[in-house]
């Protein structure tokens, strides 16, 4: 399985579903299957949205996951068990391209700066550089459609050396 990880508004989902279409895999987005399957244990009234029940999305991932070739698709990165992944991508975004695509989202207020923090901070790189191999965890950048462009053939080539070594 393959992770692709960071901020919202980074272009995640972007890159997960070209990269599924293209590698022949299967994408999940994470958010979106909690919202279908209500995967919650609450909600944040500071944040405005709900809390999402990490043991039931792990439990709905597991047999998906166990068949292999799945691109998942969520900001977070730490709580997915380690035996999942083979690759975690973290792509990062410059301050000025990200505010304007999550101010287009309608995040405003503390969760927009919140979010625009966690990007400076390289938070989500951190995670993921405590919760997996440092040796397959990537960081992209991911500002231009150039740079979609690339990581986008740099992952596909990625995958199918690693296809080749494994089978």
């Amino acid at each position: 399985g393959v992770v692709s990880s960071g901020t919202p508004g980074v272009g995640k989902t972007t890159l997960g579903k070209e990269l599924a279409s293209r590698a022949g895999m299967t994408y999940i987005n994470v958010g979106d299957m909690a919202k279908e399957g209500e995967l919650y244990e609450g909600f944040d009234e500071e944040y405005d949205c709900p809390i999402l029940d990490e043991d039931r999305v792990i439990d709905e991932l597991e047999d998906k996951m166990s068949e292999g070739g799945v691109i998942v698709d969520y900001h977070g990165c730490d709580f997915f068990p380690e035996r999942w992944f083979h690759i975690v991508f973290v792509l990062r975004t410059e301050n000025s391209f990200l505010y304007d695509r999550l101010e287009s989202r309608g995040y405003k207020g503390k969760k927009l700066e919140d979010n625009i923090q966690c990007e400076i901070f390289q938070t989500l790189y951190e995670e993921a550089m405590l919760s997996y191999r440092e040796e397959i965890v990537h960081q992209l950048p991911s500002n231009t459609p150039e740079d979609l462009e690339r990581n986008l053939d740099q992952i596909t080539q990625w995958i199918e050396q690693w296809m080749k070594d494994n089978n």
